[in-house]
């Protein structure tokens, strides 16, 4: 990987330094790179999606930003550097042991932001919503134009993410994501548009507060459970128990559940038609299998925005009630729910609160 080979990096190698009040401490970041378009180079400057992620190191990203230097003391650590959709389980577990571990290692730190690719950064950021555990904010940022790219946004969102992740109002509001100027809930967050820069939303809550140039401000915060209160506990954990998701569609056949369950899943999420609705091959094929050996089940929705609440048929199946959890969050909490029981009743109970 190259170290850097954007041209905002070799710019900002020439710029000056920004002049620092000495007398003032600034507050520690920790920044946790993995790679994304935020750090991805394309072969001009007109290449917004011919471009490959993950190839400029963390460190060059910082130091692209001098007004950073202006706002915190930061501590670069590369994770790894990739596409998010290469992402991995394992990957996961990893940054949230290393986060934990950072406030262990440097009782100062203020907050810790991790550079990530815009693909896959909702489940990510709703990961470690679930697995960190403690008050120190965590923030996820990415971009989506390469660091090459005209009007890049990846710059700007890093300074702002590290202005959030320093200012104390941020503290004990669980994961957050931080672009376009705007605060999110990692519950809430979503990635609508497959190109535009405005692309992650909230669409049933709203953002939680802006990011300007002359402050971070909160409006809100989410009051279901995460972070210091969660319940969650990875830092033993090796590998997390296998969730897939099942998509439903107009006259979609049950083979794909079958298989998954042949595979030894031990989770299936559906994405469900409407209100989390399943046709009845789904239903009957599900019933079909006995109960010692079906996968604990999950409904959520395709639709992309509120509420799976339970329902008879479906209960009699002993089926989970999603919330209003999209299909991928859904699996996320699914997965650590395992880790701990497999009492339907009981994983019920960790989708109602958290």
């Amino acid at each position: 990987m190259p170290a850097s080979g954007s041209s905002y990096v070799w710019l900002a190698q020439d710029l000056v330094s920004v002049k620092q009040d000495r007398g003032k401490a600034l507050p520690r970041v920790w920044v946790l790179a993995t790679g994304g378009t935020i750090a991805g180079t394309g072969g001009s400057s007109s290449d917004l999606s011919n471009y490959r992620s993950g190839t400029v190191l963390g460190e060059d990203l910082v130091r692209a930003v001098p007004e950073i230097r202006q706002h915190a003391d930061v501590k670069v650590e590369q994770i790894v550097n990739i596409a998010s959709y290469d992402m991995t389980l394992e990957n996961w577990t990893t940054l949230a042991q290393r986060i934990n571990q950072s406030v262990t290692d440097d009782a100062t730190v203020a907050g810790i932001v991790v550079t990530h690719g815009t693909s896959t950064l909702e489940e990510t950021a709703y990961f470690l919503n679930l697995t960190v555990r403690h008050d120190r904010p965590v923030v996820l940022v990415g971009s989506m134009r390469p660091a090459t790219a005209i009007r890049a946004d990846g710059p700007l969102h890093l300074l702002n993410a590290i202005r959030t992740a320093s200012s104390p109002d941020a503290r004990a509001k669980g994961v957050l994501v931080v672009m376009n100027d705007e605060i999110n809930a990692a519950r809430e967050v979503t990635k609508t548009n497959t190109l535009r820069v405005e692309t992650f939303r909230a669409p049933d809550l709203g953002l939680l507060g802006y990011v300007d140039e002359d402050k971070v401000t909160f409006d809100r915060a989410s009051t279901r459970r995460h972070t210091g209160s969660a319940e969650f506990d990875v830092s033993q954990i090796r590998q997390l128990p296998k969730v897939e998701i099942v998509y439903s569609s107009q006259a979609s056949s049950a083979t794909v559940i079958r298989a998954l369950i042949d595979s030894g899943v031990r989770g299936i999420v559906f994405a469900g038609t409407g209100p989390g609705s399943l046709s009845s091959d789904y239903q009957s094929t599900l019933r079909s299998v006995p109960l010692a050996s079906r996968p604990v089940l999950v409904r959520s929705s395709r639709v992309g925005s509120g509420r799976v609440s339970g329902r008879d048929e479906y209960d009699r199946i002993g089926m989970i009630s999603g919330d209003n959890l999209n299909p991928q969050k859904a699996r996320v909490l699914l997965m650590l729910a395992l880790t701990k029981t497999t009492d339907v009743h009981e994983i019920q109970r960790m989708f109602n609160e958290y």
